[in-house]
């Protein structure tokens, strides 16, 4: 028997359903990262860099921030972000998913509930998973569901905190979240509310602070990541000072990382100073993403605001195909299939950033408006 025989299995299975993984070279216009504002190539970041590397900024880290990875810019990093975020405090981590399992496997604690959005990331289920908290689910954005799923635990006998786990901008549908609305239950039921604002920093808010920027802040918790608008990598959680030092003692994903590099920690202080000041992106930005909408609306793209655009196909082959010729055409447009997405969604998530030009906008529609008679969209 083949030592690795069941894993084969598996892979053919996905392969014959549509749902097979590999990796591609990053080629044609970019309508599939998240490098919404374009800094993750841009000569500003560049300079950043190098006159990190000129003051001396050391590239690794050599291990852990707990034992000497710990580094000037990492503490500068997060005094700066948590002022930014107008937060008593932030703590970096290498990566959201990282951040986001840390969470919610650190801070609710046994006899508490978790409630979580049905489209919430991959990471805050890891979280869960490994966290001693209740997990529930709640509707797609549905406030009342929230409530409802609270009032019913307490109902049962749950006597713990409850944790509201969402994200302000969803990354597959592109959909925002009722925020002021759950903050507002949050507060009335004596919740903490934790929001991903993954896709939301460096895009939305006053200076790109978020959706979530303004809301009371007592019980509010927020993740930002770094390797999207900011174009960097990492993520910083922001919340009240005791939330980073519960982590730090008690958060494994934290305390046994080697620390992330301090080049990189600079690299995104040069990041979150360039998206304060950068209206200009986020214009531009707007711009290109009323563009696509005008463009792509007659092709089934659901109206909405954001980068973000779900075309829904459903078949997950179809998806492919579909992508697969895009991506010959110089579109470099990637399909999402189950289990990212619910089954019978598979869609084409087409990422509007500054990377792309109008032209390239207009392009783009009229060569899916070739492939979708054979391919229609649906409803989603």
């Amino acid at each position: 028997m083949h030592a690795f025989e069941a894993q084969a299995r598996d892979l053919a299975d996905l392969a014959a359903r549509g749902r097979g993984r590999r990796l591609i070279d990053r080629e044609g216009a970019d309508f599939a990262s998240n490098d919404y504002l374009g800094l993750s190539d841009s000569p500003a970041l560049r300079d950043a860099v190098a006159a990190a590397l000129a003051r001396g900024v050391p590239v690794g880290s050599g291990g852990s921030r707990l034992l000497r990875g710990n580094h000037a810019e990492h503490e500068a990093l997060e005094a700066e972000a948590a002022a930014f975020f107008g937060r008593e405090s932030a703590l970096y981590f290498s990566s959201g998913y990282a951040a986001n399992a840390a969470l919610l496997a650190t801070l609710p604690q046994r006899g508490d509930l978790v409630l979580f959005d049905t489209l919430i990331h991959a990471s805050a289920h890891e979280g869960m998973r490994l966290g001693r908290a209740e997990t529930r689910q709640a509707a797609h954005n549905d406030v009342a569901a929230f409530a409802e799923a609270i009032a019913g635990w307490r109902r049962e006998g749950g006597a713990g905190r409850v944790w509201i786990a969402v994200e302000s901008l969803y990354s597959m549908d592109g959909d925002v979240a009722p925020i002021a609305a759950l903050s507002a239950l949050a507060e009335a039921e004596g919740a903490i509310l934790l929001v991903d604002e993954a896709h939301a920093t460096g895009v939305y808010g006053p200076q790109g602070q978020g959706l979530a920027y303004g809301l009371p802040t007592a019980n509010l918790i927020t993740l930002h990541t770094c390797g999207k608008a900011l174009g960097c990598e990492g993520a910083l959680v922001t919340g009240p000072a005791i939330v980073r030092d519960f982590l730090v003692n008690r958060g494994r994903a934290f305390i046994f990382s080697t620390a992330p590099s301090p080049l990189m920690a600079a690299a995104v202080r040069a990041a979150v100073k360039i998206v304060a000041e950068g209206h200009d992106l986020r214009s531009e930005l707007a711009e290109r993403i009323a563009t696509a909408r005008t463009a792509l609306a007659p092709l089934g793209v659901p109206v909405g605001d954001t980068q973000i655009l779900p075309l829904i196909l459903g078949d997950d082959v179809r998806t492919m195909a579909v992508a697969g010729t895009l991506q010959e055409s110089g579109f470099d447009v990637r399909g999402i299939r189950p289990p990212t997405v619910p089954a019978g969604t598979a869609r084409l998530r087409i990422s509007i950033t500054n990377n792309v030009s109008p032209g390239q906008i207009a392009a783009l529609a009229e060569r899916l408006a070739t492939l979708l008679p054979a391919a229609e969209p649906i409803a989603a």
